[in-house]
């Protein structure tokens, strides 16, 4: 099934990327990264991370890994390592999100969450359309051949005009753009992106 690529990347903590495919698979979202498996498909995603104290009240100052900063109104709650803070208070200004958590009551307790990923439940994710996907689905899938042979796994996913995959193969990193003709499907259910032999081959850079 063909689709696109959307940059959250599930709670291992997700960067929200999509992967879209009307342009090769392209990628719509930034990264979102993933922690745990269920079903094939990640439990949480990697929205986004902390970069300093926000004033003297534990507010703190937030790189979105989403597409939008607006959507960290839709979150109730945050995962930092291993706990869970209730949103109090968000709102986005100049490309970056400013959050108020329960149980960050002053500056102090901020500046212990400075550089660590915050991750939403897979549930509060918007709802992607039919044939998109996030990245941190399709990182770790097999990559495989129309005639079935098995190549190697995804690694990651960059965002760009034509999608950058990087892909371990034979023992090393390989990088191919989802150009046209390259990927022929994706499937996250089955751990599989699909590509064509020979245009993967004209691509990559092995």
């Amino acid at each position: 099934m063909h689709g696109s690529l959307w940059t959250m990347r599930l709670f291992y903590p997700v960067n929200l990327r999509i992967v879209c495919g009307e342009l090769p698979f392209r990628v719509s979202l930034r990264r979102v990264f993933s922690r745990g498996k269920k079903d094939n498909m990640k439990k949480y995603l990697t929205v986004g991370t902390v970069l300093k104290p926000q004033g003297i009240r534990g507010e703190i100052k937030v790189m979105p890994q989403t597409d939008s900063a607006e959507e960290f109104k839709n979150f109730s709650s945050v995962k930092i390592d291993d706990s869970e803070y209730k949103v109090l208070a968000c709102r986005a200004a100049g490309g970056y999100v400013y959050l108020t958590l329960r149980g960050v009551p002053d500056r102090n307790a901020a500046e212990l969450l400075r550089g660590r990923e915050l991750l939403v439940d897979r549930d509060e994710a918007p709802e992607l359309p039919e044939g998109r996907f996030y990245i941190a689905d399709v990182i770790g899938c097999a990559i495989v051949t129309t005639d079935g042979e098995t190549l190697g796994e995804v690694l990651d996913v960059t965002p760009a005009r034509t999608d950058i995959y990087t892909a371990l193969i034979g023992g090393k990193e390989v990088m191919f753009p989802a150009a046209d003709g390259v990927i022929a499907n994706i499937d996250v259910g089955g751990g599989k992106v699909t590509v064509n032999k020979k245009r993967f081959e004209e691509v990559a850079l092995l």
